[in-house]
């Protein structure tokens, strides 16, 4: 698969969420240096209700050049929104600590509780400062896929949207399932449980998006779509307003991520 497709794969799937009522915000990346993984906004920043600007500490050494504060300001200045206050987690990397945005968290922000799996990619000291600040309780676990190695990012595995979960429970270390399955489960929501092949499949990598008109849109992939099967899609369906799938075969395969790490969701107030 050639990396020529990436582009067009990003582009098309900006195309089928504005066409779903998503305001989509799209930056140019800079030539140099090169930031291979700068499709995946998600992992350096989050952008939260109360104005709070969030960055955090990376682990690979490339992609902490895609922190790049001017976006925010000229995407806030550019759509009316306030940044009141920056909360920069990135002295973590002088001492070997990170949590790598929304890949490392999942917010349940009904709940203000913020699930993270542990992984050399998310450690407990700077997701506890995090949650500190924003008012959040942690719920941490373990999880580890079929092979056996420890999952590296929590949104590979488990999404929170406002009637619904997703989350590969069987991933989890026995020792904690229960617990975060208990919390998924006191909020209300349907927990849609989905097994390890469906997860290789980005199954839990989806996201639910607000549209201008305020309904709502799960946004995933096509192989996420195709992952969980008609059943399960009627499932979710029911949930949301509508479901949009955009088939980024590409970036999947060279990136490792899906279509919720290509999004950075905006939640600073107007």
């Amino acid at each position: 698969m050639p990396r020529t497709n990436v582009p067009a794969e990003f582009d098309a799937l900006a195309l089928l969420l504005r066409a779903a009522g998503i305001t989509v915000s799209v930056a140019a990346d800079v030539p140099t240096p090169a930031c291979p993984d700068a499709i995946f906004p998600n992992n350096w920043v989050s952008l939260h209700a109360d104005g709070t600007v969030v960055l955090y500490p990376m682990l690979a050494h490339n992609r902490r050049l895609e922190r790049r504060l001017e976006l925010i300001t000229a995407l806030a200045a550019g759509s009316g929104r306030r940044i009141h206050r920056l909360l920069d987690l990135t002295q973590h990397e002088l001492h070997g600590r990170f949590l790598e945005g929304t890949g490392s968290i999942v917010f349940d922000h009904a709940r203000h509780v913020a699930y993270a799996c542990l992984s050399p990619r998310t450690h407990r000291q700077p997701l506890s400062e995090l949650c500190d600040e924003l008012g959040y309780e942690t719920c941490t676990f373990t999880a580890t896929d079929a092979a056996g190695i420890p999952i590296y990012h929590t949104n590979v595995m488990l999404a929170v949207g406002s009637h619904c979960c997703v989350v590969a429970a069987s991933a989890i270390d026995a020792r904690d399932r229960e617990r975060v399955l208990s919390s998924l489960a006191a909020s209300g929501r349907h927990v849609e449980i989905i097994d390890a092949m469906q997860m290789a499949g980005f199954a839990g990598n989806v996201l639910e998006l607000r549209a201008a008109d305020s309904s709502s849109v799960l946004a995933l992939s096509a192989a996420a779509h195709a992952s969980f099967g008609p059943a399960a899609i009627e499932r979710l369906a029911a949930a949301v307003n509508r479901i949009v799938a955009a088939p980024i075969p590409t970036i999947e395969k060279l990136g490792g991520g899906s279509v919720r790490c290509m999004l950075a969701e905006v939640f600073l107030p107007h």
